[in-house]
């Protein structure tokens, strides 16, 4: 198990992120758990505020079958896939990719060509035989269950991995109480979250073996 960043390739954001000026409400979490067009489409008090495909995830999908390294023609789960676009760079890249999400919204409108690889489903009951993928990915995905539910997921993704080692999980997290206290007054869809050490214990609890890494507002 170890700390690494494999989306370390993606630009980090230009906006300047502080403490939401005007308080998010309950509406928005409620709109915003729907994971529906609000949330990936809609304005960006509910979500991403527009989620397009722009080629970003490439380099994500390279770094991925070179960290597990992976073969062409092995298979690849995402889990908390959204609309597919790291699974159809895996895809593009060689790899046997396929998706899951929570969201019907998302995979309806996912990118063109890999519908048939995406399911709607919940990332604590994989609907896939045990030890069926060469690796499994979730980023920024488990959070938004409870805390039980989380370690269900990460079994669950255990399950389905023939090597346990090749998992790789990603979720929110804070490394100190200002970091904390910005992500508290963004945060919409994340049930669990904490510090690093506070999932380090739940990945014990599971016995996870997998690769793993934060994902801080700063």
């Amino acid at each position: 198990m170890a700390e690494i960043n494999l989306l370390s390739s993606i630009p980090k954001s230009r906006r300047s992120v502080s403490e939401r000026k005007e308080a998010k409400t309950q509406e928005h979490i409620n709109i915003s758990r729907m994971y529906g067009k609000e949330y990936f489409d809609g304005s960006r008090e509910y979500g991403y505020g527009g989620y397009k495909y722009d080629g970003r995830w490439i380099a994500v999908a390279k770094d991925i079958i070179k960290h597990f390294n992976l073969h062409k023609g092995q298979k690849v789960l995402d889990v908390g896939c959204a609309k597919g676009f790291l699974v159809k760079d895996l895809v593009d890249l060689g790899m046997d990719a396929f998706g899951i999400d929570i969201s019907k919204y998302a995979i309806e409108n996912s990118v063109k060509g890999i519908k048939d690889r995406l399911f709607v489903g919940n990332a604590n009951k994989l609907e896939f035989r045990d030890s069926e993928f060469d690796a499994v990915i979730s980023i920024n995905t488990i959070h938004n269950l409870i805390r039980e539910e989380c370690k269900i997921a990460i079994l669950e993704m255990q399950r389905v991995c023939k090597n346990k080692k090749n998992i790789f999980i990603q979720v929110d997290s804070y490394k100190n109480e200002n970091q904390k206290k910005i992500f508290e007054s963004w945060v919409l869809t994340a049930k669990f979250y904490g510090y690093p050490n506070e999932w380090l214990e739940l990945f014990k609890e599971c016995n996870y073996n997998g690769d793993y890494f934060w994902t801080i507002i700063e």
